[in-house]
């Protein structure tokens, strides 16, 4: 070890210094700026991710990329604490040339070796120095929670436009498609066929749900959570049926075929960052919907607003001679009428096959007669609702005559599509207003051609739907919930028929170049979430980054005070033309050179007093004595004792 010296090798070992202290700092501003800058990407730009086919390498190998990750983190962590136990060390070399106690001492070499001390008489040293050891254990955690990729939903704005059913444009338009094609609120051609299968499948989904049974419905190649509720896609990878429509096969006609969607990506405040493919894609849209309030209850002749008449029929035809198998041996017409509010009466006619006495099979045949009539006008003399009367006969006679009051809502859904599904959820609704006149007329068209048409010889699709959950489910359950089953059934119909109507009028060729005129568009819009992995920015609630990033600055704070102090104690060195010894003071060796030049007195561990010489030795204050040659002396007498032979 050198003597303080104004030799010129002064000068070439204070910019040595100068150069040593500036690498820890400027090493350590990078390693700084290098987190806070990934923290400050990620805040910035919300969601980043590597590229498609990395992602897809993280994902197949995750425990090579925790590896990696935890690698680099220690990496990082290493040279950080590595840089702060320097610059404790350069700090303490030129500290010990002022008085300082031993414990102090201790402590400075403790933080230099990056260890801690234990010691209760000195606490706040202690806790200290336990501090900063923490510290410096939580940066590799620190830098894995940084730089740890997770998986997480990438949003993706979204927005387009749909037929809008509600407005009057639409109503003019569907009067004319009935007027053009000989109709009175019906459909044509093979319409009729969809709406029959589609209708009652729609409602057997909504109803059998309520008992456990599955609840998906599909049509024209979508698929459907429970019921359609009126929508119809406006994602491209949900709109069902790809093929192309013909000249007839659209708007009142539709019966399959390929949906205009017209929803795209909306450019978003950072648009240099490339939107990722993903591992899977979700999507979660507003658009327009219908559903129906609908509400049984069981009549009988008792109630005078409610005229349920089912005592009208009569044989007309019979046949004993006929083999009693699966010829008909005779036919009974039934007259089914009900008081439909409206100062009229409605009446349906039905035929159904009898023996030749007259009598219907009681277990194998069924009849489920029905009659659907518009509801009472409101006050501003426009229908709102419909009313469905019916009556389960023979195999049926578990459905009591009841009436069913139907009122369409107008809804505003939110539609998730996701697990190649769309469930769908009402977030506002409103009734039916005068210019849903035709809309109105046209559902209710639908449930009157379910009814009337469902009804065959023997049996009714409807009344053998209903008849499958019935028999599939618990007697008392059933019993207790049958009004609620035909509730839901008809809801189901209802929303289905507004999901016919919107595929029809967005099926492709239903308008020129397929493109909506703005007049009969509803603007949808929505959020497609794509799942991949990489970082996101934190939430309010859950700041793991920032918190993340505290042993970083903890240190870099450490480091840069300790390195500033060096340098400044250095710039007196070169201004003084001289420089301190040099040694490390968390090296075992120097210590104990320094302490062997026996100008250091402490108390000796006495028997029964090595307690009190311990504390004594601890608050005694030293500090480097290099008036001849470096050494650690007592700070009271530094400079007193000198070598023999000295003058």
């Amino acid at each position: 070890m050198d003597s303080a010296s104004t030799s010129p090798p002064t000068v070439s070992h204070a910019r040595s210094k100068f150069v040593h202290y500036t690498v820890i700092i400027i090493t350590q501003i990078f390693i700084l700026a290098f987190g806070y800058g990934f923290l400050g990407a990620v805040a910035y730009y919300e969601y980043l991710a590597p590229s498609d086919s990395v992602c897809e390498l993280m994902r197949s190998y995750p425990g090579e990329v925790t590896m990696l990750v935890t690698l680099i983190a220690t990496v990082l962590s290493v040279i950080t604490a590595t840089l702060f136990t320097l610059s404790v060390k350069e700090a303490l070399r030129h500290r010990i040339c002022q008085p300082i106690s031993l414990i102090q001492l201790s402590a400075g070499i403790a933080l230099a070796q990056g260890s801690h001390i234990l010691n209760h008489r000195h606490m706040t040293l202690t806790v200290f120095t336990l501090f900063v050891f923490g510290v410096l254990k939580l940066l590799t955690a620190g830098w894995t929670t940084l730089l740890t990729p997770t998986y997480f939903m990438w949003p993706v704005q979204l927005n387009g436009s749909e037929i809008d059913i509600t407005g009057s444009a639409f109503a003019t338009l569907l009067r004319e498609e009935f007027l053009a094609n000989g109709l009175n609120n019906q459909v044509q051609n093979n319409a009729f066929e969809v709406l029959d299968i589609g209708g009652m499948l729609s409602g057997v989904a909504a109803a059998g749900f309520t008992f456990g049974l599955p609840g998906t419905f599909n049509f024209n190649g979508a698929k459907y959570n429970i019921s359609t509720q009126g929508v119809v896609p406006t994602i491209e990878a949900f709109s069902g049926s790809d093929g192309i429509p013909d000249a007839d096969g659209t708007r009142l006609g539709f019966s399959g075929g390929n949906i205009t969607v017209n929803t795209r990506v909306v450019p978003g405040s950072h648009s240099s960052v490339p939107i990722p493919q993903g591992f899977s894609t979700n999507y979660s849209m507003l658009q327009q919907g219908v559903t129906a309030n609908v509400s049984c209850q069981a009549i009988d002749s008792s109630q005078t607003p409610y005229i349920w008449n089912t005592n009208n029929s009569h044989v007309i035809y019979t046949n004993p001679a006929v083999p009693n198998n699966n010829s008909i041996t005779g036919l009974r017409l039934w007259n089914i009428s009900a008081n439909c509010s409206t100062s009229k009466f409605g009446s349906y006619e039905y035929l159904t096959i009898v023996d030749a006495n007259g009598n219907a099979s009681l277990s194998g045949n069924g009849f489920l007669p029905s009659v659907v009539c518009l509801g009472s006008m409101d006050t501003n003399q426009t229908y709102t609702s419909f009313t469905i009367f019916t009556q389960g006969f023979y195999k049926y006679d578990f459905l009591q005559a009841s009436v069913c009051e139907v009122v369409p809502l107008l809804t505003r859904v939110r539609a998730d599509y996701s697990n190649d599904q769309i469930s769908s959820e009402v977030i506002s609704f409103a009734p039916f207003q005068s210019e849903n006149a035709e809309l109105l007329s046209f559902i209710a068209g639908v449930a009157r051609y379910q009814s009337i048409n469902s009804q065959g010889l023997t049996s009714s699709t409807i009344g053998d739907t209903l008849y499958s959950i019935y028999s599939s489910t618990t007697t008392e359950r059933i019993n207790n919930n049958l009004n609620d089953t035909q509730e839901d059934y008809w809801r189901g119909v209802v929303e289905f028929s507004a999901t016919f109507l919107r595929s029809g009028f967005m099926a492709t060729g239903s308008f020129p170049g397929n493109i909506i005129p703005n007049n009969l568009s509803s603007p949808v819009n929505g959020t497609m979430f794509i799942s991949t992995i990489g970082w996101t920015r934190w939430t309010k609630n859950s700041p793991t980054y920032l918190l993340a990033t505290v042993p970083l600055t903890i240190i870099t704070i450490l480091t840069f005070a300790c390195a500033l102090y060096s340098l400044l104690e250095t710039w007196e060195e070169h201004l003084s033309k001289k420089h301190k010894a040099h040694f490390n003071v968390s090296n075992t060796i120097h210590l104990i050179m320094l302490c062997a030049a026996e100008s250091l007195t402490l108390a000796h561990f006495a028997k029964n007093k090595n307690g009190s010489a311990i504390r004594s030795n601890e608050v005694e204050r030293v500090q480097l004595d290099e008036f001849d040659f470096p050494r650690l002396s007592n700070s009271k007498f530094v400079g007193e004792v000198k070598c023999e032979g000295d003058v």
